[in-house]
């Protein structure tokens, strides 16, 4: 495992030992079967038993797993002929924030991710993720020629947020983003919103407005970060884990709150164990809500979008 992280080290050690032993040979091996076996069942329970059981800021943690599948892993183990379009028609092109024609099993979407890298190189070269208004306004061009032709959206969010840069701030990021979720709460085509790691803040929103809220089981959507609320609520970072408590960012806490509407579940180990297990199970969760909203007509669609929306929240006394 690479790059583990201090709660998966008993799992790092176990699976040094199965590498050993499977890189016996002779009779050797043979003699020792059983206990490979033994040790692989092992494994397995452990590795659940232990993201069974994660904290809030454990959960963190894995969603921000450098060796985490990122929308490009997605593109090419979930979807089929991606056509990436480019540019808002207004300033450039983003590279943090992608989309494009594609097909999911037989079904023709429009495609919509940010994105991220798995080397240094690339995540500067994305800029970690993090889009800048031209990437909300390529997003809500492509969401619009999406409707045009009858498409469904399909979204994958994952980013700490939106860029808070100046020359961000100077070219309208919090316009962007606002225009996104009134155009979005309107559109007239059905939205499947996929959180796969970090869900920040409206960074996150721009391209999560949906019919359905999916998040895979060890990803994190909330309205800040834990270090962001830690600086703000204790101006001290090491409450961080406090903050991630509080904040009810994880999946099963959304999933209780009626944020989301179903948890798409990663393998024992998490989805960097086993990315293709991870990309069969969000293309079949994915599949069963396109099937399960496109049958709504699109004054239904409009109207179940506001009324889930409206939902959200609860006022107690």
């Amino acid at each position: 495992m690479e790059r583990e992280l201090d709660f998966e080290r008993p799992i790092a050690d176990m699976e040094k030992a199965v590498q050993k032993l499977k890189n016996l040979t002779g009779d050797q091996k043979s003699d020792l079967s059983d206990q490979l076996d033994e040790l692989q069942k092992k494994l397995i329970e452990r590795k659940k038993e232990i993201y069974d059981n994660l904290t809030p800021w454990q959960t963190v943690q894995v969603a921000r797993h450098p060796q985490r599948p990122v929308v490009h892993d997605y593109i090419d183990l979930v979807f089929s002929d991606f056509i990436e379009l480019h540019g808002d028609r207004c300033f450039g092109d983003d590279r943090a924030l992608i989309g494009g024609f594609a097909l999911i099993g037989s079904e023709k979407v429009m495609l919509i991710g940010h994105a991220k890298g798995h080397s240094v190189e690339d995540n500067v070269n994305r800029n970690f993720g993090m889009a800048r208004p031209e990437g909300y306004r390529k997003a809500l061009r492509l969401m619009h020629l999406a409707e045009k032709y009858n498409l469904p959206v399909v979204t994958f969010i994952d980013t700490m947020g939106a860029y808070p840069g100046l020359d961000a701030e100077e070219r309208g990021q919090a316009e962007a983003i606002a225009r996104n979720l009134t155009e979005m709460a309107r559109l007239e085509v059905p939205i499947i919103a996929v959180v796969t790691g970090e869900g920040g803040s409206g960074g996150a929103l721009g391209i999560g407005v949906g019919d359905a809220i999916l998040m895979l089981s060890h990803s994190i959507y909330s309205v800040i970060s834990p270090e962001g609320c830690a600086s703000i609520l204790w101006r001290d970072a090491s409450y961080n884990a406090h903050a991630a408590e509080a904040l009810k960012l994880t999946s099963k806490s959304l999933l209780e709150l009626g944020v989301i509407d179903e948890i798409i579940a990663e393998p024992p180990g998490g989805a960097h164990a086993d990315p293709q297990r991870t990309a069969d199970e969000v293309k079949t969760v994915i599949l069963k809500y396109i099937k399960k909203i496109s049958s709504r007509s699109p004054s239904k669609l409009v109207s179940k979008r506001f009324e889930k929306f409206a939902a959200m929240g609860k006022f107690t006394s």
